[in-house]
């Protein structure tokens, strides 16, 4: 029983962290379309504010998801 648990649990964690890379690049992809510049450019272009903005994208997501997954363990 208590093996049972664990692997369930370890295979909730795998898919939650695949999810979790899931929707940050859909949050990523998101902001791009909806921003008049191109995300990639500017951030190759060493333009911080949207560096930090797509930080706070990745950070939101991810304590987001990270709470879901926590909160659906055994």
């Amino acid at each position: 029983m208590q093996l049972t648990a664990m692997i369930v649990n370890f295979v909730y964690s795998i898919i939650g962290g695949l999810l979790t890379l899931l929707f940050m690049y859909l949050g990523y992809k998101w902001f791009d379309r909806f921003t008049k510049f191109e995300t990639s450019d500017e951030l190759a272009k060493d333009n911080r504010a949207v560096g930090l903005v797509v930080m706070g994208i990745f950070i939101g997501v991810g304590v987001a998801i990270g709470l879901v997954i926590g909160l659906g363990l055994n």
